[in-house]
């Protein structure tokens, strides 16, 4: 081959080299960044429409993807809701209905002996984390695992700062956590936390990633950084309380930070980013006004989440969505982005978000439900809860368009709501509307009898109905 062929040989495969990795880059899997916070209220942020709190990095995020008006946790505290989003099944499926016991508060206030709970996934289980590592990614988890003692048994193949725990001792260093090396006295969480999350991408060469981001933060102990607070003490923060504040604060400025690596490492485009978080706020640290109550309840305040998703190329900057979504969602939208289908023994009780993200089909109207055959105490009383005494007493709940469903097992009562006209939840419909009652009822009864779910009748021989009902 003389020189000229020779020079026309590797430009020819040069050519067929850049197309074809220009065509691999158009197909390629994106990266995926699943950031979830701890106890974010929906209200909490400002791309939610409440300016308490100094959110603009969330924003930033917010207005360069999809925000959702009506996204929903699948559980109103913590283990049920990470579990749920981590199997894509509801509760009665996975039997995490609650953090440790399900008979909690005072036994002679508790009419019923509740379900029992269950701990944890078992590791037998099939996560979100297993299912992108079968697909070729490196999966990471950051942060709060909690529905399992050793998340590299649950999918995950590096694990940084997660067990069974639900908080953290400290948010300040040292932190008295054996899966996160203490680092200089002083060291914040949240910092660090992101600090390990940049090492984490800047390290993954040529395979996609998963990254579940679950800060600790905004779950107490109540403890900002100390140049916030301090910040926080000299301005007139309108009754905010400025531990939480400058926790909120924290949080979004390492979001941003998050967002600027992606940026600087070239990521941005074939990343996609949800933020969201596990339930609602708790009511007597930030109120979620107009909803009703907060963090462990079924009203709106305990499970509304604030949720958006960035894809840049794929989902519109600025675009809005009013549909009904849940965390559940989440487990097969990642398989829909990724372009695989879930493992043939999993049952998902959610569906993919990606018609709706990419503005090219529709997600059928559907209704979406709650289980908690359980006890859970109240926080204080401004939980603005059914009582005094209990955040959740046993029952179900359901929305399906402007209709909010509640059954309490203890004495099948109903609250009917049409949140269209009623946000707040305070005018109960049940009595007035029997066809639209019975209507969701049937609806109610149908989920569980699909999904098997517990119904406690059992009376507890330990209650005492002459106690006074108050806190």
């Amino acid at each position: 081959m003389n020189r000229l062929k020779r020079m026309k040989y590797v430009f020819a495969m040069v050519m067929v080299f850049a197309t074809c990795q220009a065509r691999a880059a158009e197909g390629s899997q994106p990266n995926i960044i699943y950031l979830n916070a701890d106890d974010l209220g929906v209200m909490d942020v400002s791309f939610m429409g409440d300016t308490r709190y100094h959110t603009p990095n969330l924003d930033r995020l917010a207005k360069e993807g999809m925000v959702f008006n009506n996204a929903y946790a699948p559980a109103a505290n913590c283990a049920p809701s990470r579990a749920a989003c981590l199997s894509g099944q509801a509760a009665p499926r996975t039997g995490v209905y609650t953090v440790g016991s399900s008979a909690r508060g005072d036994v002679k206030t508790r009419k019923l002996i509740p379900a029992l709970n269950t701990a944890h996934l078992s590791n037998n289980g099939i996560t979100i984390a297993d299912e992108l590592k079968a697909a070729g990614y490196v999966t990471c988890q950051i942060g709060k695992w909690h529905v399992g003692k050793d998340p590299t048994k649950q999918g995950v193949d590096v694990n940084i700062a997660g067990s069974h725990w639900g908080q953290p001792k400290s948010y300040f260093s040292p932190y008295q956590n054996p899966h996160l090396p203490d680092g200089p006295k002083g060291e914040y969480l949240t910092d660090r936390l992101t600090d390990e999350a940049i090492k984490f991408i800047g390290s993954v060469k040529g395979q996609p990633f998963f990254l579940y981001f679950p800060y600790y933060t905004v779950h107490t102990p109540l403890q900002g950084r100390l140049d916030l607070l301090a910040k926080y003490r000299k301005l007139k923060t309108g009754g905010v309380q400025i531990n939480y504040a400058a926790m909120v604060e924290a949080l979004d400025e390492n979001v941003g930070r998050l967002l600027d690596y992606l940026d600087e490492a070239g990521l941005r485009d074939n990343t996609l980013v949800v933020f969201t978080s596990d339930n609602g706020g708790i009511r007597n640290i930030s109120r979620q006004n107009p909803w009703r109550s907060g963090k462990g309840a079924y009203y709106e305040g305990g499970i509304r989440v604030p949720l958006t998703i960035r894809w840049p190329g794929k989902i519109e900057a600025g675009s809005v969505c009013d549909a009904l979504v849940s965390g559940l969602d989440i487990y097969p939208t990642f398989l829909d982005a990724v372009g695989t289908k879930p493992s043939p023994q999993k049952a998902l009780d959610g569906v993919s978000l990606i018609p709706l993200l990419t503005q090219k089909g529709t997600v059928a109207e559907r209704a979406l439900y709650w289980h908690f055959p359980i006890y859970l105490q109240s926080y204080s009383n401004d939980d603005e809860s059914r009582d005094p005494l209990f955040r959740t007493r046993p029952g179900s709940a359901m929305r399906f368009g402007q209709w909010k469903l509640h059954h309490y097992f203890e004495d099948d009562a109903f609250e009917l709501y049409d949140l269209a006209k009623d946000a707040g939840e305070r005018n109960n419909l049940a009595e007035s509307m029997p066809e639209k009652l019975g209507e969701l009822k049937k609806m109610l009864n149908a989920w569980r009898t699909a999904l098997n779910a517990p119904i406690p009748t059992q009376l507890n021989p330990k209650y005492d109905p002459n106690l006074k009902k108050d806190k």
